[in-house]
C-alpha cells in the first residue's frame, strides 16, 4: 500500500502582488493563479484603481515605487505597453520610480510582506480560501488588508510588435539623468 506522508492536498499556485497606498497605508494584495507577468501586474493595478478611483476623483498622477523586477522594469516592453494603455484608459499620468538592485529594504511594501508572513506564522496554507482569509485578516496601522484573486491564466514572453513599441514611445518620457529609474507615462502623446 502506498501513502502520502506530506502535502496531501492538491497544490494550488498563489502568486502574490502587493500595492501599498502610501497616502493611507492601505495594503492591497492580489493573488494570481499562473505566472507573475507584466499582464498580471497591470491587471492588478487596474483592479486596484477601479476599487479606489471613486474616492480619488481629483487624482491626476500616480507615482509607483517599484522594484526593478524582470516583469515590471522600465525596459520591459509588454509592461510599458500595458501601462500606456492604463494611462490612456484612466487619464492618469503615471510616474514609475524604481529602487536600484539590492535596495528593497527601503521599499515600504517589503516590510508589509514580513508582517503578513509573521501573521500567518505556522498556519497551514493548504487552499486558496485559507490564503485569502489569512491575508484579509491582517490588520496593520488600523487598516484591514484587501485581497483579491485574479483567476486569469497569463502567458510568459508576451511582446508587442515593433510598430506598437514605436507608437507607445510617444507617451513615455525618461528622466534626463536617471533614465530607466524614473519614467513618466502620459495619457496623451507628449509633444517635444
Amino acid at each position: 500500500m502506498k501513502a502520502l506522508d506530506h502535502d496531501m492536498a492538491d497544490k494550488d499556485k498563489m502568486v502574490p502582488f502587493g500595492i501599498l497606498n502610501l497616502d493611507n497605508d492601505q495594503l492591497h494584495v492580489n493573488y494570481g493563479r499562473s505566472y507573475k507577468t507584466s499582464d498580471f501586474i497591470c491587471d492588478a493595478l487596474q483592479l486596484w484603481w477601479e476599487s479606489i478611483k471613486e474616492g480619488n476623483k481629483d487624482t491626476d498622477e500616480l507615482i509607483i515605487y517599484a522594484d526593478n523586477g524582470p516583469e515590471s522594469n522600465s525596459q520591459r516592453t509588454q509592461f510599458l505597453f500595458r501601462i500606456v494603455e492604463f494611462a490612456k484608459k484612466t487619464g492618469l499620468r503615471i510616474r514609475l520610480v524604481y529602487y536600484p538592485p539590492y535596495h528593497s529594504k527601503y521599499n515600504p511594501i517589503e516590510r508589509r510582506w514580513s508582517f503578513l508572513e509573521r501573521h500567518w506564522n505556522g498556519a497551514l496554507l493548504n487552499s486558496v480560501s485559507v490564503v485569502m482569509a489569512w491575508t484579509k485578516s491582517l490588520v496593520h496601522k488600523c487598516k484591514q488588508t484587501i485581497a483579491d484573486l485574479i483567476d486569469s491564466v497569463y502567458a510568459k514572453g508576451v511582446k508587442p510588435s515593433k510598430e506598437t513599441l514605436a507608437e507607445i514611445q510617444r507617451f513615455i518620457t525618461r528622466h534626463a539623468e536617471l533614465g530607466k529609474w524614473d519614467v513618466t507615462i502620459y495619457p496623451e502623446e507628449v509633444s517635444y
